[in-house]
C-alpha cells in the first residue's frame, strides 16, 4: 500500500441534476468512500428544458442558492478539493452558460459531463458494495437514465464494463412530455410507459447475457422504498441495499395515478417538492424492470456522488482515476 492510499482526505462533490442539486461531504482513502454525509435540495433545474431547450431563470436562481450553501458547507468541512458536475439538463440547455457563469462566481469549477462519464461515476460509486460481481446499474434521473453492465475488481482497482449507455428518459422529461394533467389521463400514463419501454428494450436487446442483479440509484427508487415502507422520517441506512420488487413499484403507481401532485406530496415517505415528477419516475422504473425481465432490483444510496468523491481522492493522491475521467477541482 502506498502512502497515497493510506492517507484519508476530506473532499466535497456537488452534482447538479435535472431535478435535484446534491452535495456529498466525504472522507476517502484508497479509492473508496469511508464515510459521507449528503445534502439534497430539489431545485428542478430541468423544468421546461425538454420543451424550450433553455433554462428558466428562476430555476437557475434556485440552483445557485443551493450551491452557495453547499460551498459554505464544504469550506466548513475542510474539503481539500471540490468537484462540481452537471448532467442531463445542462447538456440540453442552449443557455447553460447563464448557470455556469454564476457557479464560477461562487468559486466553483463546473463541468458539464457526458452521459458516459455520468454512468462510469455512478457505477464506480455503486460497485464497491458488489466487488467482483457482474451487475447492471441504472441511474434514473430527471432528464436521463444511465445503464451500465460490468464489474469492479477491488484487488486491481479496475472497472470492467461491458456496455454503458445514457438514454434521454427521466422523470422530469416524461412529466413534461406526457403527464400534463393533474392528475394525468390514464391514456397519457400508458403512452409514457410505451415510450420508455421501447427505448429500454432496445438497450437490453443489445445485452444478450443480463446480470442476475439490477442495482438502481436516484431519488425515484429511494423514494419508492420510502413510500412502500412509509418512512417518516427518511432513513438512508434502511433504504441502502434494500430490495424493491416489481409488485411494489406497480402498487406505488396505482396509488399515485389518480392523485393530484398536492395529494401525492401528502403521502408518507414523499418529499413534497418531488411529488410533481414522482408518478413519471415510477413509470420509468417499472418499464426499466419490465424490459430487462427483472422482478426485483436492489436500491443503492451510493451514486454519482460516491463515485465522484472516490475519484477526487484518487486525483489528490496523484493516482490515475479508475473511471478514466479527471475532475477539475476548486479548493
Amino acid at each position: 500500500m502506498t502512502d497515497g492510499e493510506m492517507v484519508t482526505r476530506r473532499v466535497a462533490a456537488i452534482d447538479i441534476g435535472t431535478v435535484s442539486s446534491r452535495l456529498s461531504l466525504a472522507e476517502v482513502a484508497a479509492g473508496r468512500v469511508l464515510a459521507a454525509r449528503k445534502h439534497t435540495e430539489i431545485t428542478d433545474l430541468g423544468q421546461g428544458v425538454d420543451a424550450t431547450g433553455r433554462f428558466d431563470e428562476a430555476a437557475v436562481a434556485r440552483v445557485v442558492e443551493a450551491c452557495r450553501t453547499f460551498t459554505a458547507e464544504a469550506r466548513a468541512f475542510g474539503a481539500e478539493g471540490v468537484s462540481t458536475t452537471l448532467t442531463s439538463a445542462a447538456r440540453d440547455a442552449a443557455n447553460a452558460e447563464i448557470l455556469l457563469g454564476q457557479l464560477r462566481d461562487l468559486g466553483l469549477v463546473p463541468q458539464v459531463i457526458p452521459g458516459e462519464v455520468e454512468a462510469r461515476l455512478t457505477f464506480f460509486g455503486v460497485a464497491h458494495d458488489f466487488p467482483d460481481e457482474r451487475i447492471a446499474v441504472a441511474d434514473s434521473g430527471g432528464g436521463s437514465t444511465e445503464i451500465v453492465v460490468g464489474s469492479y475488481c477491488a484487488r486491481r482497482h479496475e472497472l470492467e464494463l461491458d456496455r454503458l449507455q445514457s438514454l434521454d428518459i427521466g422523470c422530469r422529461r416524461v412529466t413534461d412530455r406526457f403527464l400534463a394533467g393533474d392528475p394525468p389521463a390514464g391514456a397519457d400514463i400508458l403512452a409514457a410507459g410505451r415510450w420508455a419501454r421501447a427505448q429500454f428494450e432496445a438497450y437490453w436487446e443489445g445485452q444478450p447475457t443480463r446480470p442476475d442483479r439490477l442495482v438502481a440509484v436516484g431519488g425515484t427508487v429511494t423514494t419508492l422504498v420510502a413510500m412502500t415502507h412509509e418512512l417518516v422520517p427518511y432513513d438512508s441506512s434502511f433504504v441502502h441495499l434494500r430490495t424493491l420488487s416489481a409488485l411494489e413499484v406497480e402498487r406505488a403507481i396505482d396509488r399515485m395515478r389518480k392523485l393530484t401532485a398536492a395529494q401525492i406530496a401528502a403521502l408518507p415517505g414523499i418529499q413534497p417538492k418531488r411529488a410533481p415528477v414522482m408518478l413519471a419516475g415510477a413509470v420509468v422504473i417499472r418499464e426499466l424492470m419490465r424490459a430487462g425481465g427483472y422482478m426485483e432490483l436492489t436500491v443503492s444510496e451510493n451514486s454519482l456522488l460516491a463515485g465522484a468523491a472516490a475519484t477526487i481522492g484518487e486525483v489528490l493522491a496523484g493516482e490515475r482515476p479508475t473511471v478514466g475521467w479527471t475532475p477539475e477541482l476548486s479548493r
